[in-house]
């Protein structure tokens, strides 16, 4: 996984921010055409938008499996964080210049072979690096590197992600996959009057 070069960065926040200004408008934006963008954000890759405020969670929604360009994933994800995401209310036009907003590009998926028990999983995940997903029958759960900031302790960041997913056990049947992320965050280059 490549990092993405500034200029290819600032136009996918500046789609992200148009999707999010023309949604608190009422205007559902189209899908961006790919073709119009560089070869980095047209190739096929997943993604989280985080949206914060305050330095507090407003919103975040994303795709583990990457399925579809890189631009059209972030554009879907940054909708569904500010006005899908079901912990929050939509974002509104005056909550927007108070905004910040990180962008997480996905590496693929990697299962974590062997490993079965929580003294397994606390020896192959990597603190401060990995982002962690558990998937057992219809349950899964992940949660991004940037957890660790909060999480730092790696059998909380495990129990954390567990009852995240609603896991009242360990699941023993379950399967684990690591993935890294690209982080980049930019302030709402909206400022108020």
């Amino acid at each position: 996984m490549t990092r993405l070069d500034p200029a290819a960065v600032d136009l996918l926040f500046q789609e992200s921010w148009a999707v999010i200004h023309d949604g608190a408008a009422g205007v559902r934006r189209a899908a961006p055409d790919p073709n119009d963008f560089p070869p980095p954000l047209q190739s096929v890759q997943s993604s989280f938008v985080t949206l914060s405020r305050s330095g507090e969670l407003r919103g975040c929604c994303g795709r583990l499996e990457a399925t579809r360009p890189l631009v059209v994933d972030v554009a879907a994800n940054a909708w569904a964080t500010a006005f899908s995401d079901p912990r929050f209310p939509p974002v509104g036009a005056l909550e927007i210049p108070e905004l910040t907003m990180e962008l997480s590009v996905l590496s693929p998926l990697v299962q974590l072979e062997g490993v079965h028990s929580r003294e397994q999983l606390l020896g192959a995940l990597r603190p401060g690096v990995d982002g962690l997903v558990i998937s057992e029958g219809p349950r899964r759960a992940t949660f991004l590197p940037k957890v660790w900031e909060s999480l730092p302790d790696p059998g909380q960041f495990i129990d954390h992600l567990l009852l995240k997913g609603g896991f009242t056990q360990w699941p023993s049947a379950a399967e684990f996959y690591s993935y890294h992320t690209d982080l980049y965050d930019q302030v709402s280059p909206v400022t108020t009057c």
